[in-house]
C-alpha cells in the first residue's frame, strides 16, 4: 500500500499527549468532561473491544450513535485498528437505516438505546453479528443474544477490552465513509481515507478559522453530518482545542442554553437554524462569547446575515462544502465576509466554473462548478455510474451552480438540478428566496417549479411566516415586483408551519416539487397570494 505512515488518532490525540498536553479539556457535554488522555484511553479502549468482536482493518462498523464521547470514542477507536467507521443519522427512520446497513454491509453496530427507531432496526437486521448498545438501560438491549443469533453488548462491557495500540495505517489508508443527504434519490456512501481529516483541518480550519488551543467548538449541526464532524471533531481536536457536544435534538432554546454555560469562541450552524434563532426570544449578548459564526449546508440569505449581526452583533461565516469534499472550500473570512456570498476558495483546494460543454465561463456568468483538492472522496461505494458522473479525473462535479465576480468572489445560485426556467430563461430559486426574505414577514423560503394545470412549468415560492406575522394577500405580489424582473417572480406563494427538511438542515425542494398546484394544496397550506400572469411571465 503507498503513503506515508498516518493514523488519524494519532493525529488527534497521541501527539496532544506527547507534547504534554494530556491534561487539557477535549471534550464537554451534559454529563461528563474528558481530557485528552482521557478521551485517548476511551479510544484505545473501544479500538480493543471491536478488536476483540473480531473486526477486522478495512471492515465496515455502522455508528448510529447520539452526539456525546461516546460517539468520539466509536468513530475514533474504529479508525485506530484501520477499520472504516460509517456514521448515520439518528434521525433517520428503521426503515431509513435498514436501507443504508443492506448497503454498507457491517457486521458490526454501535447505536444508542435511546433511540425510537432501534427495535425496528434490530428486527430488520438479520446478518450483523454484534451491536453494541450504548446510553441508559432499555428494553432494546435487556437480553445478550437476540432472537436471530447476534451477540448483544452493552457499552459498558464493550469497553472493558484491553486498550489497542494505533494500527499501521498510510495517507492512503481508507478511512470512513459519509452518506449523502440524498435529497433527490437514495444517498450514496462517499468513501475517504483518514488523511481527509488532516487535509480539513489544515486548510478550513487552521488558515481560515484560525483555530487555536484556547478555542470552544459548538456545533448544532450533528456529527454524523460531514459540516459537523468536522466542527465538532477534526477542527478542535487537531488544535488542542475543546468540543462541546449535546445528545439533545437542537432547538433555539436548548442552543442558547448551551451557549450561556459554555461559552464557545466557535459557534455552527445550518442557515435555516440561524432563522430559527432570529425567531425566538434568545437574549441578545448570547454569542458574546463567539469569535466566528459558521454556515454551510445551504446558502445564506443576506437579510439572515444582516439580521443576525444587527441583533447579536456577530458576523456569520458563509461557505460551500460538500460530503464528497469532506467540509468546506469555498468560504469567506473572519472580518470581511460580504453577505450573499459563499466567498473566495479554501486554500488547497481550486475551483472551476464551466458551461454544459465544460468550457470556462465568463466573470458573472452562472455555470457548473469543478472542484479539486486533496480531501475530496475516492468514490462512492457499490455506484459506479455515478462515481464516473461525478469524480472525474482528479475534479469533482459537485453539482452547484455559481457564478464567480471579476473580483473573484463565489456566488452559490443553487444546485444543478435545482435551477428553473421560466419564459425560456434561466432562473436561480437562491436569488429569488433572497429577495422574498427581505419582507419582514417572512422567516424562510423555498422556490421550486412546478407545472400549473396546463402543464406550464410556473414558479412557486413555498413559505415560512415569522411568529405572528401573516403577510396579507396583497402584499407579496407588490413586494416582489419592486425586487425582481417580471420572469423571476413567483407565479404562487404558498404558507406552510414548515419547510420539509433533511436530518442535516437542507431543504427537500422535491418533496415541495411534488406537491399539488397550488389551489389543491394540502390541508396544511393556505396560499396567501397569487400573481396575475403578466406579474409572473
Amino acid at each position: 500500500m503507498g503513503g506515508g505512515t498516518f493514523n488519524a488518532t494519532t493525529y488527534l490525540l497521541d501527539s496532544h499527549i506527547d507534547a504534554g498536553l494530556g491534561n487539557a479539556v477535549a471534550v464537554r457535554s451534559r454529563d461528563c468532561s474528558l481530557t485528552y488522555a482521557e478521551l485517548l484511553d476511551c479510544v484505545a479502549h473501544a479500538a480493543g473491544g471491536l478488536r476483540d468482536l473480531g473486526v477486522r482493518p478495512e471492515e465496515r462498523v455502522l455508528i448510529v450513535l447520539l452526539d456525546g464521547p461516546d460517539w468520539l470514542a466509536a468513530f475514533l477507536g474504529t479508525l485506530r485498528i484501520g477499520a472504516v467507521p460509517v456514521p448515520v443519522s439518528t434521525m433517520l427512520t428503521s426503515r431509513d437505516l435498514i436501507g443504508i446497513a443492506q448497503d454498507a454491509r457491517p457486521r458490526v453496530a454501535i447505536v444508542s438505546d435511546e433511540l425510537a427507531s432501534l427495535p425496528g432496526f434490530l428486527a430488520g437486521t438479520g446478518w450483523l453479528d454484534h451491536i453494541v448498545v450504548a446510553g441508559p438501560p432499555g428494553t432494546a438491549a435487556q437480553a445478550r443474544e437476540h432472537p436471530r443469533g447476534r451477540q448483544i453488548h452493552r457499552w459498558q462491557d464493550f469497553m472493558q477490552a484491553a486498550p489497542a495500540a494505533a494500527a499501521a495505517t498510510t495517507t492512503e489508508t481508507p478511512g470512513f465513509w459519509l452518506y449523502t443527504s440524498g435529497t433527490t434519490s437514495f444517498p450514496h456512501a462517499a468513501m475517504h481515507r483518514q488523511v481527509d481529516l488532516r487535509t480539513t483541518a489544515e486548510a478550513f480550519g487552521s488558515q481560515v478559522l484560525g483555530v487555536r488551543s484556547d478555542d470552544i467548538a459548538y456545533s448544532v449541526s450533528k456529527l454524523f453530518f460531514a459540516f459537523g464532524l468536522g466542527n465538532s471533531l477534526t477542527f478542535p481536536l487537531s488544535a488542542g482545542a475543546t468540543a462541546v457536544l449535546d445528545r439533545r435534538p437542537p432547538t433555539p432554546t436548548s442552543v442558547a442554553e448551551v451557549i450561556q454555560k459554555e461559552r464557545p469562541t466557535l459557534f455552527f450552524a445550518v442557515p435555516s437554524f440561524y432563522a430559527s434563532l432570529l425567531a425566538a426570544e434568545v437574549p441578545k449578548d448570547s454569542f458574546a462569547s463567539v469569535r466566528a459564526a459558521v454556515s454551510a449546508g445551504e446558502s445564506l440569505p443576506a437579510e439572515i446575515f444582516h439580521r443576525f449581526r444587527k441583533r447579536f452583533g456577530v458576523e456569520i461565516i458563509d461557505g460551500l462544502g460538500s460530503t464528497e469534499a469532506l467540509h468546506t472550500y469555498l468560504s469567506n473570512r473572519p472580518g470581511q465576509a460580504r453577505a450573499g456570498t459563499c466567498g473566495t476558495p479554501v486554500p488547497g483546494y481550486e475551483v472551476r466554473i464551466v458551461n454544459g460543454e465544460g468550457r470556462p465561463v465568463a466573470p458573472g456568468k452562472p455555470g457548473h462548478l469543478l472542484l479539486r483538492g486533496d480531501s475530496i472522496a475516492t468514490g462512492y461505494w457499490a455506484d459506479a455510474a455515478a462515481s464516473r458522473r461525478v469524480f472525474e479525473g482528479e475534479w469533482l462535479r459537485t453539482g452547484d451552480v455559481c457564478s464567480c465576480s471579476p473580483e473573484g468572489v463565489f456566488t452559490h445560485l443553487g444546485r444543478a438540478n435545482d435551477m428553473l426556467k421560466a419564459g425560456g430563461i434561466w432562473v436561480s430559486p437562491t436569488e429569488v428566496e433572497a429577495a422574498l426574505l427581505q419582507h419582514p414577514s417572512l422567516l424562510e423560503a423555498s422556490v421550486v417549479g412546478q407545472p400549473d394545470h396546463e402543464g406550464i412549468e410556473r414558479l412557486v415560492a413555498y413559505l415560512v411566516a415569522r411568529p405572528g406575522q401573516v403577510p396579507a394577500e396583497h402584499e407579496l405580489g407588490a413586494f416582489v415586483r419592486e425586487r425582481l424582473a417580471a420572469f423571476k417572480r413567483p407565479r404562487r406563494f404558498v404558507l406552510l408551519p414548515e419547510l420539509p427538511k433533511t436530518t442535516t438542515g437542507k431543504i427537500r425542494r422535491t418533496e415541495l416539487r411534488s406537491y399539488p398546484w397550488p389551489g389543491e394544496q394540502r390541508a396544511d397550506a393556505v396560499t396567501c397570494a397569487s400573481a396575475s400572469a403578466d406579474q409572473a411571465v
